[in-house]
């Protein structure tokens, strides 16, 4: 019964001092997760990596009680689950040992016979990081790929709101449970995201956004890609970690290099010289490494449109910017009589048409 195996991948995710690589080892060895919890302790303490305080845990009413709550909670708000053994399980993710047991997903996931790429990178995105990112998805729009990222700010973001741009199915890995988005200025994507592609975590309802879990979350965001890109990174950084977890899984990695001394090609510059990342000057580089010799299909070209059509507000913000060039989410909300969260929506509105790109500093300018 599908239920109660969900319900016992939700136990063994609860209990302590069992990681995901020893409750990979006991469902392969039982047959399955329910299965755990009828085998025989001695049975168990012959596999090798578990130990006594972990089966001790096995027969704990109380995650069986956690278990249950949040299959209720996964149940009662439509959130789609995907176990390990599941077809519908990322290829990519399932070779990687220490896979999580269960995802969660929301939005129009699909992953068949599709490009898996990441793209990450530094928080505090520079012009630079932001024209080569856009300029990069727009060229391998053509392969049409999936773009993986953590929906944080800077390169993050600007690869998945370049992605939905240009028609691509983006996943937003999250490092928190799906009853909450953060950064919380990155709820207005929501949507947006999910009817494009969605969100996956491993995370409970109950789980915060903490350190740990973004470390833990950079490792699905290695596993499910083919390979990933850094695009600007500091000398320490989230992204590092990213590309470190992509070569132990043996995937591509690829760094855009950056003019010596400055701060935030500190990080991609060292991949670059240690040998841990291919140099990235544009697509033709990720294409010729990663082999994608078949002709892309002309269906999948996404082109920008020579007419877009608009209403009378996002008019109104078109000529605002096409007269007075870039300008600040409040300058323009100002000088338009719009309030800041509507001149907010008629932006992000805007940039999926295609005819609006973000920079740094809130700052907006037409493409």
């Amino acid at each position: 019964m599908m239920e109660e195996e969900i319900i016992s991948l939700l136990r063994l995710q609860a209990i302590p001092f069992l990681g995901e690589i020893s409750a990979r080892r006991l469902i392969q060895k039982c047959g399955s997760a329910q299965s755990v919890f009828r085998e025989k302790k001695g049975i168990l303490h012959q596999i090798e990596g578990i130990g006594t305080k972990a089966t001790r845990h096995l027969g704990d009413p109380k995650f069986r009680r956690l278990a249950e709550a949040e299959y209720r909670y996964i149940t009662e708000h439509k959130i789609k689950t995907i176990p390990i053994d599941d077809s519908r399980y990322p290829r990519n993710l399932w070779h990687c040992p220490d896979a999580p047991l269960l995802l969660f997903c929301r939005g129009s996931i699909d992953l068949t016979d599709r490009k898996l790429i990441s793209v990450v990178g530094t928080r505090n995105m520079t012009p630079y990081g932001a024209d080569f990112c856009q300029k990069l998805l727009e060229e391998i729009a053509l392969w049409d790929p999936v773009i993986i990222s953590g929906f944080a700010y800077g390169i993050d973001i600007c690869a998945q709101k370049a992605a939905m741009s240009l028609g691509l199915q983006t996943i937003g890995c999250l490092a928190h449970g799906l009853n909450q988005i953060y950064p919380r200025a990155h709820e207005q994507y929501r949507a947006d995201v999910e009817r494009n592609g969605g969100f996956i975590t491993e995370f409970w309802s109950s789980s915060k956004p903490e350190r740990n879990n973004f470390l833990k979350r950079n490792r699905i965001i290695a596993g499910m890609s083919e390979a990933t890109v850094v695009i600007e990174s500091a000398e320490k950084g989230g992204s590092l970690v990213t590309a470190d977890l992509a070569n132990d899984y043996n995937r591509e990695v690829f760094a855009v290099p950056g003019r010596p001394g400055d701060p935030f090609s500190e990080g991609t510059n060292r991949l670059i010289k240690t040998n841990r990342a291919h140099l990235l000057s544009s697509a033709a580089d990720l294409v010729y490494h990663l082999n994608w010799t078949k002709e892309p299909s002309p269906v999948a070209s996404v082109q920008k449109q020579l007419f877009v059509e608009m209403n009378e507000t996002e008019q109104q913000v078109h000529t605002q910017l096409a007269e007075t060039g870039k300008q600040q989410l409040d300058d323009l909300a100002l000088n338009t009589g719009l309030p800041v969260g509507k001149a907010a929506s008629v932006l992000l509105s805007l940039e999926m048409k295609g005819v609006v790109r973000p920079l740094p500093g809130k700052y907006f300018e037409l493409t």
